[in-house]
Formats: C-alpha cells, structure tokens, sequence
C-alpha cells in the first residue's frame, strides 16, 4: 500500500512543523505497553503518528490495529518501507510482524487503539498546557453540531479571536482551509491538526464530537474547556444497537477527563436530554454545568431544578428569529440569529452560552453579539438559502427529527404557500428511520419527492420504496401531504420540485447538504444540491421571463 502523492501531501499538510521526539522507550513508559526491540537493535526518534500505512513520513510510529476485514500488521511491512521507525498493534498483530519479519521496535498492547490518542498528544505535543494557550470547544448531539461550532468560531472572531474549526463541512485554520480528504479525524490527526492551529497562531479551536469519534477513540487525549450538547434523537443505530448505547457513547463527552465545563440544551421533546445534563453534573459537579431551556415548560423537566437559562421573548425578524437568554439571577443575553427555524435559536444559545462559560464576561459577549451579528453567518448546507420566490433551501437533514425541524422552518406565512421537500435515505446505515422519514415528509410538507441519497452497496429502489412506504401510510392515514412522488436520479427529482412550485411556496432539498457526490456502489457521481437547485431555478425565473 504505496502512498498516492495527494495522499501523502494532505497527511502532512496536516502536522505541525515542530513535533516533539520520543524514543520508544519513552512511549512504552506513557502506554504501559511491552516493547519488543528490533531484532538489528535499530532505534530512532518517533516524530510523528499513523494509522494508514499509506500515510507514513519518515520517523513515524504505525498504529497498527485490528480492522472489521483486514489487520493493520499486514501493511506494517509497506510502513517500514515508507519510513516507520516503530509500531504499535496488540499481540495478534506482533506474532504477523515476527512472520513477516519486520525490523522494528513493536510496542504490544491488549488496547492499542486507547492509546493512539495520547500517543499523538505526546509526540504532536497538542495539549494547551504544553505550549501557548489553546481554548478548546467540542460541541455533540445528533443534530446541530456543524452549525454550532460555527456560530462559536463567529462569535470568538466578533471577539477578537484568531479561530480554527474541525468539523465534517471543512478544517480551518483562521480563513485558510487545512486540506484533507479526511472526512472524520483519526486521533493521530486530531492531535497533529491542533498543534498545526496553535503553531499558526490559533487562539481558539471550536470542534465537532460524533458518537463515533468518541467510540473509536478519536479524540482521546483532547481535553476541552467546554463541550456542548444539542440533541439526542434516532440515528446510528446500526452501530450503537440502541438509544441508550447510543446516549453512553456521548455521554463519554462529559467526564473530567475529556472537559472542564459543559452546557446541555433541556428540551421536553427530547427526555434524554435530562438524563445528559444529569450525567454531567455527577461527573463534572454542578457547579460546571449549564443548561438552557428551549421554552419554560422544558425547565420543569430539568429534574434537578430550574435550567439556568431560558429563551424569553421570541420574535421572528425576516426569516430568522430574535430572543433573550435569561438567567435565574436576573442576567440576560439579547441575541440574533439569521438563520430559521427554532432548531438554530437552539443552536444559537448553545454557543452564546458556551462562549459565556469559557470565561467571557456578559458586557463583553452582549457588545460583540450587539455589534458584528455574528450568528447571522452562513453554514454551508445547513439551512443554506439557495433562492427566493419559490423560497429555496438546502439542509444536511438526513434523520426523522432533523427533517421535522427543517420542515417546519421553512413553512411559508403565506396562507397559499405550500412545502415541497426533496429527500431520500443513506443505503447501508440505520433502516429503521426509513419509513419513519417518509411519514415525517408527509405530515409536514405538502409535496413529498423520494430520490436517492448515498446508496453506497445497496440497491437504491428498495430504499426509496422503503421511505415512500411510510409517506404513502401517512397520507392514507390523514397526513398533510397531497402528492408522493418517487423520482429518480436526485437531480431530475429536484428540477421536478422547482418546476412544480410557485412563487410563494418554500422547496427544502434535505439530507446531504455540502456533499458534492454521491456513492452508488463505490462510484462517485458528481451532485451538489446547491449547485442543481440553484440551475433549477435560473432556468426557471429565465423562462417567466420571456413568458412576460
């Protein structure tokens, strides 16, 4: 597994230009694990961390874990080649280095992959207290996590901050995209790319948490200032087997060991919210803890006590909303945000609250919200408005809750207007939330068109068919919906949308927002919805044009 040269040239535009040098010994010492030296007697310094064998520089420790298909040990050999000077695998994956007889020091632990994570931290030497102060922010949930760190990173810009973001849309570092095509970071990236920010000048870090991150160890080693949660509803079943496998493998967020502070959003429509924000008081203490409730209902619902935050006074303004944050002892934020629908005043005050609890003073924060608007910001494919008259939208919603919320945000106030959704279900994850999705489109639109989305190895028809059968069972059953329509391919669907819509009606094309392509059984087609929506429309507006 030889690097390509892009390969090579995103994993290491991705380190910083100063790691820190470790001899084996020392990181046998930091994970408790056995060394066993080469069989020459070779040693060097470990200046960097890998997981994909493809990624190797010069002087690297290989991580080489057991994978769902194939062992990491069957690639240490080509890590060797390219410059390994060390691996680190469990005993299974020793035995298949002494086979293949591969001269390097083998670190062999029962647990290789909790250890990568602190590994990197060591050698990238990421950690704040290592070097210059670095704020950290880590915001989780199944919905609203990408708008979230950017509204963070845009009000700490207000501030006066030099921002980086981690996210799945993109990496920044200030204004300057870090490139990778690494859609979720590996620990051995995470820590790299937070000592690359701090060597650039970062001052804040804003980064997104997915359960998955957490399960497989991502973001081990990375300690936050403050993490926030938004919203715990069905998805990834298909890897956690459960929603409260699901909630554990958040909840690992909140614990001293990954975060000083937390902010939890209360909400009655969601109880689990509750229980997180229950969980991080035992863990972190009460007094480290907020929570911020959606409407005065969800304060009662805390448990513990009034939330310590309330939305008061909310007023739409255009097709974003305005409100005030108020605190039990009387102290209230007022904020903007310009984007719609009550899911991103949601996320709105998560990050004002968050900016609050790492330590900003609320004149400071009020000045800043009051004179650069900062939560007025786009997100790229998230809510994102693409044109107008037929109001047109682009969003990431791709579960039952997120499209419900989407939904209802772009309802229009014209008594004549109607909603018309584009919309399809992911092949190979979680087939539950198929028909569910479909009802949902149906109960809150008035137009329902199913497309495909990713199939990845799936047979695409069956899955729409699987979502078109729960729209057509709530449309039997009474639902708002007075067409369900099966289109195919995704960018005919969403001409079809545009072409069907009037002036005063709202097209939301949900579920895969920024994505450029999509995967029909590993080949990838180029398809932006933005791109496709934005046509749809010109050649629209162009033809009443000369019908005038």
């Amino acid at each position: 597994m030889v690097a390509s040269a892009q390969e090579g040239a995103d994993a290491q535009s991705m380190r910083p230009s100063r790691p820190v040098s470790h001899t084996v010994e020392d990181l046998a010492r930091l994970t408790g694990a056995q060394l066993v030296p080469a069989a020459s007697g070779a040693a060097a310094a470990v200046t960097g961390v890998v997981l994909n064998s493809r990624e190797v520089q010069p002087g690297d420790l290989y991580a080489a874990l057991p994978g769902a298909q194939v062992h990491g040990a069957r690639f240490a050999a080509d890590a060797a080649a390219a410059g390994a000077v060390a691996v680190l695998t469990d005993p299974d994956g020793a035995r298949a280095l002494a086979a293949a007889r591969v001269d390097l020091p083998v670190l062999v632990s029962t647990e290789p992959r909790c250890w990568v994570g602190p590994v990197a931290a060591a050698v990238y030497d990421s950690h704040p207290a290592a070097g210059a102060g670095q704020g950290l922010f880590a915001v989780t949930g199944t919905n609203g996590k990408t708008t979230t760190t950017y509204f963070i990173t845009s009000i700490l810009r207000a501030l006066g901050h030099t921002t980086g973001l981690i996210g799945t849309i993109e990496i920044l570092a200030g204004d300057t995209p870090v490139p990778s095509r690494l859609t979720t970071p590996e620990a051995p990236h995470v820590h790299s790319l937070l000592a690359l920010m701090r060597e650039r000048g970062i001052t804040v870090t804003a980064m997104e948490v997915s359960s998955h991150a957490l399960e497989f160890h991502r973001v081990d080693g990375v300690h936050y200032d403050v993490a926030g949660f938004t919203n715990l509803t069905q998805d990834h079943l298909d890897l956690h087997g459960s929603m409260a496998e699901y909630f554990a493998a958040k909840a690992q967020l909140f614990t001293r060991e990954r975060t000083r502070r937390a902010v939890v959003v209360l909400s009655d429509e969601d109880p689990w919210s509750v229980a997180m924000a229950r969980h991080a008081r035992e863990n972190l203490g009460v007094g480290n803890v907020s929570t911020v409730a959606l409407r005065g209902s969800d304060s009662a619902s805390c448990g513990d006590g009034a939330a310590d935050w309330t939305l008061r006074s909310l007023t739409r303004k255009g097709i974003g909303t305005s409100f005030v944050l108020q605190h039990t002892d009387g102290r209230e934020l007022r904020v903007h945000t310009g984007l719609p629908g009550e899911f991103n005043v949601a996320n709105a005050a998560l990050a004002v609250l968050m900016v609050l609890d790492s330590g900003v003073a609320v004149e400071t924060l009020q000045r800043a919200l009051d004179e650069h608007d900062p939560l007025t910001t786009s997100v790229p494919g998230r809510m994102q408005l693409v044109g107008t008259a037929p109001t047109s939208l682009v969003d990431f919603a791709h579960n039952p809750d997120a499209l419900v919320r989407a939904l209802r945000s772009v309802d229009p106030q014209d008594e004549h207007g109607r909603v018309i959704v584009v919309f399809g279900a992911t092949g190979q994850r979680d087939t539950t939330k198929r028909p569910v999705m479909g009802r949902v489109a149906a109960e809150e639109a008035d137009i329902v068109i199913i497309t495909d989305d990713d199939p990845h190895a799936e047979d695409p028809a069956p899955i729409r068919e699987q979502v078109a059968a729960g729209a057509r069972e709530a449309v039997a059953n009474g639902a708002r919906a007075t067409d369900v329509l099966v289109i195919e391919p995704r960018a005919t669907a969403i001409r079809t949308a545009v072409r069907m819509a009037r002036p005063e009606d709202s097209i939301i094309v949900a579920g895969r927002g920024h994505e450029t392509a999509q995967d029909f059984n590993g080949v990838s087609v180029p398809l932006d919805d933005r791109v496709e929506l934005r046509d749809a429309l010109a050649a629209l507006h162009s033809q009443t044009k000369e019908q005038k």
